[in-house]
């Protein structure tokens, strides 16, 4: 056979399959992309999911952006006002600025103490003795609790005239006086009851401590480093994406803060509006005053500055933050 007749052999095309053939091919071809891809079944468990999220979080929250625009008490329609609702909030609501105030003095303080005592709970309860996991559930207890009502009553007949602190100051010839009663005192006491319930951050940085490396410390321990510089220098930089997870958590849940001021200022955010944190009084505009309008745009506002302080953290965690890679 010549060289010629070699190429053409070569280059004359196959036999195209039999139809059957290739109805059978496409058949399988659909089957297994349709096996792949799941069909309608996840898209059928995943409805309940669906239906809460547009049923429950995004249909309200855009209804809720409409009535920022509006004057509505829940008993008529409501009435389109524009941005009158966000005028007077900024410019003829002092209330609006003292809950401004207590809540920004509320989050500064009682976050960094907060975090600071979980940290050193959790390094403590982070050693190899016995019971210690009688002792982590014990100090997780009041997380469990919460922020529930009945805390808040004991904490402010613990923090009253005649409540238990100042029978302890008694012990130590210091006269006490009605905490809760005082603007000067009675949001630090808010303060306190928040960061008593430190469980939850003590917990997430009890993982991220035993994640960290052991021959770290040991080549630290070696080379003669004291507890204080190994906590600098190793635990603190290898626990920043812990640290600020736990600050993000928790300076959103400081601004929502709600019940304890509510129960132990009997919703009133006295004295003198010391206590009245911003979705106390957001409260009382809605369902005390019947101010559903402007409580929308305060919860707008509360909204965006939740989300400026988010954003911050992040930006500002690039320099800080201390990540594997």
């Amino acid at each position: 056979m010549t060289t010629a007749q070699t190429g053409a052999v070569a280059e004359e095309p196959s036999a195209p399959a039999a139809p059957s053939d290739q109805r059978e091919s496409d058949r399988m071809r659909r089957r297994l992309a349709h096996r792949r891809g799941g069909g309608w079944w996840p898209y059928l468990f995943l409805a309940p999911w669906f239906v809460g999220l547009f049923g429950l979080t995004i249909y309200p929250m855009l209804d809720s952006l409409y009535l920022s625009f509006t004057r509505f008490d829940l008993l008529s329609a409501p009435q389109w006002i524009d941005v009158g609702n966000y005028r007077k909030m900024f410019t003829d609501d002092p209330v609006f600025w003292d809950s401004v105030h207590a809540t920004l003095l509320y989050v500064v303080v009682s976050v960094p103490l907060k975090l600071a005592f979980a940290l050193g709970v959790a390094m403590l309860l982070n050693r190899p003795l016995k019971g210690i996991g009688l002792y982590r559930a014990a100090f997780y207890l009041p997380s469990l609790l919460g922020g529930a009502v009945a805390v808040a009553i004991v904490w402010r007949q613990v923090f009253g005239g005649d409540g238990l602190f100042n029978h302890f100051l008694g012990w130590f010839g210091i006269k006490g006086q009605d905490w809760i009663s005082s603007p000067d005192t009675a949001l630090y006491t808010l303060v306190l009851l928040a960061v008593w319930q430190f469980g939850t951050p003590m917990v997430i940085f009890l993982a991220g401590l035993k994640q960290l490396p052991k021959d770290v410390y040991e080549a630290a321990a070696i080379d003669g480093a004291g507890p204080v510089t190994r906590f600098f220098r190793i635990t603190l930089p290898l626990l920043t994406p812990i640290v600020f997870f736990n600050v993000v958590l928790q300076i959103i849940d400081a601004f929502k803060t709600f019940t304890p001021a509510f129960v132990i200022s009997n919703g009133t955010g006295g004295p003198l509006d010391s206590t009245m944190l911003y979705s106390l009084y957001l409260y009382k505009k809605g369902f005390a005053d019947l101010q559903m309008g402007y409580a929308s745009a305060l919860a707008w506002v509360l909204f965006l500055v939740i989300a400026g302080f988010t954003a911050v953290n992040f930006v500002a965690g690039r320099y800080w933050v201390h990540y594997d890679d």
